[in-house]
Order: C-alpha cells, then structure tokens, then sequence
C-alpha cells in the first residue's frame, strides 16, 4: 500500500493537560510562584461539574499552556511505565535558572540542583499535585513567550520544552511516532540507566521534541493528582488537521475524529502504550471569546454549554482566584 504524503509536520508542543486534586491550590502555583497567567478558566467539557483551567504566557500563545482537570481529593498518581514522566519549560540562560532556584527555596518548593541532562542545564521540581517538572536553558532557541506580571522578563517561562515519556516496550511507540506522526529520531541518551530516544517533531528544537525512555523493569502507572493525562501537539490549521486525519486512517491508527473545543480543534489518539496524544490547532485562540486583556477573569464555557451555564455555576465549587503575586 502507498501511504498519502504526510501533512504538514507538527509544529511543536501545543499544550500539556494534567489533574491535580485542589484547583485554587494549583491556580495559585502557576500564578504567583511560575508567574503563569490563567488564560482561560472554563470546564471539562466532556464533564462539566469539573473545572479545565489554562496557564499560558501573556497573551495565551500556543505552545506555552499548562493546563489543569480538576479531580477534588484525588489521591496522587502511581509512577510507572507508559506514562508522561517528565513536563519541562524552556527559559534561558544560566542566570535564569539561579533566579529559580533561590524562588523555589525562599518559597519553599521541592527541587534538585542544577545538573546536565541531554547536553541542556537542568532544574527539576514539583508542583504540590506532585507532577514532574523540570525548567531547562534552551539557550535562546525556540519561540520566545510574551512576558506577563512582575517577574523580571529575562527570567520568566519563554513556553513548553519536550515532554518526556516512560514505557516498557519503545518499538510500538516508535512505530506509532514515526509512522503515524512523521518524526524521527535525532539522538540517544541515557536516563537513569535506562536508554532514551529523542523523537523531533517538523523542524525539531527544544519545543519540538519527546523524549521516550525504554524501562521494561518498571511497574505500570496508575493515572491520580499529578499525572498527565494528554500532550497535544501544533497543527497549523483546521485544513491540516483534516489531512492529518487521511493519513492516521490511511496507516491504520484510530482516532477521535475532529472534535471542536472552541479555543482549538483537535484529534485524540492512543499510541500502543497507551499514551494520549492530541493534534490541535492554533486557532481560533483564547481570545475568540473574551477580550486579550480580561482573559481567564470569568467562567468561559463553549458555545454548545453556553445554554447550561445557571446549572454549571450552581453545581461547581466556588474557586476564589487571586491573580499573580
């Protein structure tokens, strides 16, 4: 069989949806510690009694977004294999990444030190869901984000690095990378004792890349607080988004089908491992329905829930968020 031309290549990390278990908690996190902004502050729309808050840079720009389910006490995931283990963001410098770690230890945040991973000066920490997280010098590669709040604007969060993956078998993963997503592999290294390949997406760097490290020996995680529960990555269009749908169907990989979220449209699929990836659009953006400058300030729903918004509002615990520091 002779496969259609692949679409346009993926054009990076679009955005990283994990839970965590206490909202207010987590919003006052990205705001006043990572200096993130609430972008947009809306519901899960496939079960609205729960909130879906967006952190993104300034101007809520694609590929900077961390965005949250909120699942009210949920215990903490169980860390294993065919899972996202590692979500980073790029900022630049080596002075950067001194700024974060006196932050993290006047405001008391769990982090290591500064070492090298992949030739690129590391920062891991966790959020208070316990999600893995790492700040990294991208030496100024990549797009640079749209500074927003007080923090000085050399050191603040420049968008989403690679996402990291661990999984027990790498070859149906590999095959479902390449084949069906068109990347490929740029390098190898090692993590832990464990062998990692680095898969690019379009034209690669640090945005546009995901790192897989093969870990047979590691127990299967259980999805809680702290876990990641998709990555999406950029597709230009709704034009392109269709194409890629010709071509998962034509090399044989379900999918969701189109599903419109209003902010973006996007394709669900499960690669062998189980890992959840989503091809979602620039467009039309966070500010399709709220002005740039009041982003994220009021209960943003989609215009399919729009009719049921007295009874969401009434069923979903009142959130009091305080904006930045």
């Amino acid at each position: 069989m002779t496969l259609p031309s692949l679409p346009l290549p993926l054009g990076g990390l679009h955005h990283v949806s994990v839970l965590t278990a206490d909202a207010a908690r987590n919003h006052d996190f990205y705001t006043r510690v990572m200096g993130l902004r609430l972008v947009k502050k809306t519901v899960n729309q496939d079960s609205p009694g729960m909130y879906h808050l967006f952190y993104a840079d300034g101007a809520g720009t694609p590929g900077t977004d961390l965005t949250f389910f909120d699942f009210p006490r949920a215990a903490r995931e169980h860390r294993g294999n065919d899972s996202v283990t590692r979500t980073t963001y790029r900022v630049t410098g080596a002075a950067a990444l001194e700024f974060w770690t006196d932050r993290f230890d006047a405001l008391g945040v769990p982090h290591g030190e500064v070492y090298t991973r992949d030739g690129r000066a590391h920062l891991d920490f966790e959020d208070p869901d316990g999600t893995r997280l790492s700040l990294f010098d991208d030496g100024g590669e990549g797009p640079r984000g749209t500074p927003h709040g007080d923090l000085p604007a050399g050191v603040q969060l420049q968008g989403l690095g690679y996402s990291g993956y661990h999984v027990g078998d790498l070859a149906p993963t590999r095959a479902f990378l390449e084949t069906g997503l068109g990347l490929r592999e740029v390098r190898r290294y090692n993590l832990d004792g464990h062998p990692t390949t680095v898969f690019a997406l379009g034209g690669g760097g640090p945005h546009a890349e995901l790192h897989v490290t093969e870990a047979p020996g590691l127990s299967h995680s259980r999805p809680g607080a702290g876990s990641v529960h998709h990555v999406a990555l950029r597709v230009q269009d709704d034009r392109e988004l269709r194409h890629w749908l010709l071509h998962l169907a034509a090399t044989g990989y379900g999918n969701s089908g189109e599903v419109d979220r209003h902010w973006f449209h996007s394709v669900y699929i499960r690669d062998p491992n189980g890992l959840v990836i989503e091809l979602a659009t620039d467009g039309p953006g966070f500010a399709t329905d709220e002005d740039l400058s009041a982003l994220g300030e009021r209960l943003s729903l989609p215009p399919f829930l729009e009719s049921r918004r007295a009874t969401i509002e009434a069923h979903l615990r009142p959130l009091h968020l305080q904006e930045g520091e």
